[in-house]
């Protein structure tokens, strides 16, 4: 397996203290994480509120710093680099966030929306930014009318639409995907999945897909990895885990999850 990503003993440590006169805590958001995503795989985080997922993804796009562990991407280690070093290897990680609200400026329009990491990165020259940006709507299949208009004219899924544009306007090869379709209609959901996953055969693509509904895993995921209290306890093909859990925090959250969506 060519590794796109690979984490070895990645931790996250905080210290928290209740008061001035209570002793200091160590809380581990995450403990000892190990694990790679290959070229063109996805590998699924779930696990419950609170259990480390969004702290890896923090981690690995390198948002919050590691207590201790190592962080390669493409085979370069990208731990300790300083800021000015890792914004070099930004454009080839890249992030679909839950809420689009919190990432579309509602004041810039779609064309501006799309152009800007691409001037960031310098991607294109600046002669060929408009026929670029034509190309981007054309992959997330939306329609060049909708180049002019502010997040705020769209629909839900036509921003998550702008949203995955961006991430793959930088030519990245990894994306970490954060729970992206859970704020849209379940008839919006299945249509940005499927886009996903032709992208991701289309440009090669490999993600790290959280999630919180099985149903988006069994539909995204190669391999999947379960968290609880900031560490990985089961790990390994998506539909073995899903069928077969073996860890008895796997079965229990399979099973609490699948009464949620039943009830």
């Amino acid at each position: 397996m060519n590794s796109i990503l690979k984490v070895d003993n990645l931790s996250k440590h905080y210290i928290s203290k209740k008061s001035i006169f209570s002793k200091k805590q160590v809380v581990d958001a995450a403990k000892n994480i190990t694990f790679e995503v290959g070229e063109n795989q996805t590998l699924g985080l779930i696990g419950e509120s609170g259990s480390g997922k969004s702290t890896i993804a923090n981690l690995v796009l390198r948002l919050i710093e590691p207590s201790n562990g190592r962080i390669e991407i493409f085979g370069k280690d990208i731990t300790n680099l300083k800021e000015d070093e890792m914004r070099k290897h930004r454009k080839d990680i890249q992030i679909i966030f839950q809420y689009t609200n919190s990432v579309l400026d509602p004041q810039m329009t779609v064309d501006e929306l799309l152009k800007e990491p691409l001037k960031i990165h310098n991607i294109v020259k600046e002669s060929e930014l408009d026929e670029e940006v034509e190309r981007l709507l054309q992959m997330v299949n939306l329609s060049s009318s909708e180049r002019w208009k502010f997040p705020g004219q769209l629909s839900g899924g036509q921003n998550q639409r702008i949203i995955i544009g961006r991430a793959i306007a930088t030519r990245a090869k990894l994306i970490v995907c954060d729970e992206p379709v859970s704020a849209l209609d379940a008839s919006v959901q299945g249509q940005v999945l499927n886009l996903l996953i032709k992208l991701k055969e289309e440009l090669n693509l490999s993600y790290l897909f959280i999630s919180h509904d099985l149903k988006v895993i069994r539909h995204m995921c190669d391999r999947i990895a379960v968290m609880k209290n900031g560490e990985i306890v089961e790990m390994g093909d998506a539909d073995a885990i899903l069928n077969n859990p073996q860890h008895e925090y796997t079965k229990k959250l399979i099973e609490s999850i699948l009464d949620i969506n039943t009830n």
